[in-house]
């Protein structure tokens, strides 16, 4: 009897590791079987304890990511605090904040470069006409901003608008309005590619030119294409309205003045005030399983679960640092690599083709396309009001994952 039970354990084990992993999920797996330690990895716990502790996040999820399976995934402390308190899970999802840029924004566009219907060499005005260039304040020469320039923050732009006194002339829901401002009003600070300005106009200006070339809303064009593609049931653009099915996993942001908290909404006001919720530079709402789908798919090459998104030569292109742009500046295509902001990929992953991103309400991924690893953090810094930070928390777990890393 006890043979035919063993046996029947085996065998019921063995259906479980060879079953289909559903759609749009990775396999769970040990973090040994990939060749990671599961006792360093745990140290995870007590980072994220200090920073609840300390006021800086009511709560967070982690996942950490190896080649294409996800080897940790844990919910801490609460996903809602005001007016009550709800613990968090691990399927809550997140305002990604400017996180977009980079999983929404420039995952949509690169698939036009590598499809032929944009160079990355091509002047923005190709695409929005009358998009001012730069003028030389001593000669008077033009040098007109390239998508390249945009997509790595050195086309000068400002960082943002003057949102109230935007919102006073042109209105509420106004994207015509906030493209034309940004493409005639919006000072140009330094001739394209010598300096960096981190600048979410940039990215509302990559918004409007995959518009103005594919005929599709930005929210419309990557939920079908990117999102879609991979089989992603909890990534999307204004779910209050598109998916509200999604509320109740929704952890909510700031506070407001008729005291209810933001929800289901994107806290950054450009987005949401000016761009209607479809906006380059933030808006997209995601859960931690679904961005680890994403980090394996730009690990190995486009393409995870038989789905691409990108080719490898793509992706290897959005990684690198473009060799014409000021060597200091450190900014890949929509991404970080190297710059003074890229402190969240830690001390010990790769110092050349690690790729990361955060975002304001307090997320980040990390990605080392060398060793294959991802750190996903979805914290909520802004619940219930803007005081909190993760700068530390997000570099000490990259360090925790990396010195997890056996082979």
């Amino acid at each position: 009897m006890k043979k035919i039970l063993f046996f029947l354990a085996v065998v019921a084990l063995a259906a479980a590791c060879s079953a289909p992993v559903p759609e749009g999920t990775l396999k769970h797996v040990s973090p040994e079987s990939m060749g990671m330690n599961s006792e360093k990895l745990n140290q995870i716990d007590r980072e994220v304890a200090v920073a609840i502790e300390e006021g800086n996040i009511p709560g967070c999820v982690v996942s950490v990511v190896r080649d294409d399976k996800i080897v940790f995934l844990k919910a801490y402390g609460n996903k809602q605090v005001v007016p009550d308190t709800i613990p968090m899970t691990p399927e809550t999802i997140f305002d990604l904040a400017s996180v977009s840029k980079c999983v929404g924004t420039t995952l949509s566009f690169m698939q036009l470069v590598e499809n032929g219907y944009v160079r990355l060499s091509d002047d923005v005005d190709m695409y929005i006409p009358d998009f001012k260039p730069w003028i030389d304040p001593e000669t008077g020469r033009k040098v007109y901003i390239t998508v390249q320039d945009v997509m790595t923050h050195t086309s000068g732009l400002a960082p943002y608008i003057a949102t109230n006194a935007y919102l006073e002339r042109f209105g509420v829901n106004s994207p015509d309005s906030l493209i034309w401002h940004i493409a005639n009003e919006i000072k140009r600070n330094f001739r394209p590619k010598t300096g960096y300005m981190y600048s979410c106009l940039n990215f509302v200006t990559v918004q409007n030119i995959l518009q103005n070339i594919t005929g599709e809303k930005l929210c419309d064009y990557a939920e079908k294409n990117v999102f879609g593609k991979l089989g992603l049931q909890h990534t999307g653009y204004m779910p209050k309205e598109r998916h509200p099915e999604w509320m109740p996993l929704i952890a909510p942001t700031e506070l407001q003045d008729d005291g209810t908290c933001l929800l289901g909404e994107v806290h950054d006001p450009l987005a949401r005030l000016a761009n209607g919720g479809n906006s380059g530079n933030a808006g997209v709402f995601s859960n931690c399983e679904d961005l680890s789908v994403i980090c394996a798919a730009l690990m190995n090459g486009g393409a995870v679960n038989g789905k691409r998104i990108l080719s490898p030569l793509t992706v290897d292109m959005m990684a690198t640092v473009p060799p014409d742009n000021d060597e200091w500046i450190g900014r890949a295509l929509g991404w970080d690599n190297r710059s003074d902001a890229a402190g969240l990929r830690g001390d010990l992953l790769s110092r050349t083709r690690t790729i990361c991103h955060t975002g304001y309400t307090g997320t980040s991924v990390v990605i080392d396309l060398d060793n294959k690893v991802a750190v996903v953090l979805l914290a909520h810094r802004v619940h219930p009001t803007d005081k909190g930070g993760t700068g530390k928390l997000r570099a000490r777990i990259a360090n925790i994952v990396a010195g997890s890393i056996e082979k």
